[in-house]
């Protein structure tokens, strides 16, 4: 299924069902008595968190949803049956906010359920009313209507580190290297059109489609990505040695997660010149000082041809990880 990061959804709880006007039947009286049951209760709605990034995609062709409605009472005191629930999944990380009264509801483990819409009550049959002032009431009540409202659906990764760069900085060779999480590689832009994650000696690493200039303002594809870098622990950002200029390539992502939030800066940040086998020695070295000078701290390098460096980087990035966000 393809991903879905974001999904409006007309959702509306069950109505309950009406309370009946009946009577017991006994031999030679018109009746012996009320005997109206209630109506069911109608079901709620509610959302629940699973491990599944492509849930969403199974809600776009029906955005318009419902509980079940309860059915009416019956004869001989007999209630009716409560509607069914309606139940969500959406992917763990999912932020829901619910338009009627604009209440956010965050969902950030597997197995969380949070119930947004509730049914309508079941009206009373006309048993309910019976009093010694009042033994043959002709009253029954209507079941009441079920919440209704607009909800969007919003997915944020949960991840201990997410891979940010422009298109073609190397993201998504290096998460495949790192986790075999087989993420889509090529060599055009936007190769990655939606995250991919991969596990990494027990953290989860995100690959987040390439950004360029303008992303925050809704350029390209990558701004509908930037809200995900939000809940990552670290940033590994990424910068081929193909760009020119290394250093504006760095400063070019900064700035789009400047606009966007500026407590993405706060984030711990691990600086890695990627595809150092497409140049020669002379020219990564000078590459790596540009930018090791601007950070002013020193810039790893690696290829992913290079299984010993590709072991060395692992070694760093897991004591990296065991301290990010201390």
């Amino acid at each position: 299924m393809a991903f879905v990061d974001e999904l409006t959804l007309d959702l509306t709880a069950g109505k309950g069902g009406n309370g009946v006007i009946r009577w017991l039947h006994m031999k030679g009286k018109d009746h012996g008595g009320p005997s109206g049951g209630d109506g069911g209760n109608g079901g709620d709605v509610s959302f629940g968190a699973v491990r599944d990034l492509s849930i969403l995609s199974q809600y776009t062709g029906s955005p318009k949803m419902g509980a079940e409605d309860g059915t009416p009472g019956d004869k001989n005191l007999m209630a009716g049956k409560n509607g069914n629930d309606l139940k969500l999944d959406v992917p763990v990380g999912s932020v829901i906010t619910r338009h009627s009264d604009n209440k956010k509801f965050e969902l950030l483990q597997e197995g969380h359920e949070v119930t947004v819409l509730y049914g309508g009550r079941g009206g009373y049959g006309n048993a309910h009313f019976k009093s010694s002032k009042n033994i043959n009431p002709k009253e029954q009540t209507d079941g009441k209507p079920g919440d209704a409202s607009l909800f969007t659906v919003e997915v944020r990764l949960i991840a201990d580190a997410g891979f940010i760069g422009l298109p073609n900085a190397g993201k998504s060779t290096l998460l495949n290297t790192l986790t075999n999480a087989k993420s889509e590689i090529g060599n055009y832009n936007f190769t990655t059109l939606e995250p991919h994650l991969g596990t990494f000696y027990g953290f989860v690493l995100a690959d987040i489609p390439g950004l360029i200039e303008g992303a925050s303002e809704g350029k390209g594809l990558g701004h509908k990505f930037l809200r995900h870098i939000q809940r990552t622990k670290m940033l590994i950002h990424c910068v081929s040695v193909e760009n020119e200029d290394v250093v504006l390539a760095y400063q070019t992502i900064r700035d789009e997660l400047k606009s966007f939030d500026r407590a993405l800066l706060e984030k711990d940040e691990v600086v890695l010149l990627t595809k150092s086998d497409y140049v020669d020695e002379e020219t990564l070295e000078d590459k790596e000082k540009k930018l090791a000078v601007y950070l002013g701290k020193d810039v790893q390098t690696l290829s992913v041809l290079d299984d010993e460096g590709v072991k060395k980087f692992s070694d760093s990035l897991v004591r990296e990880l065991e301290g990010a966000g201390k």
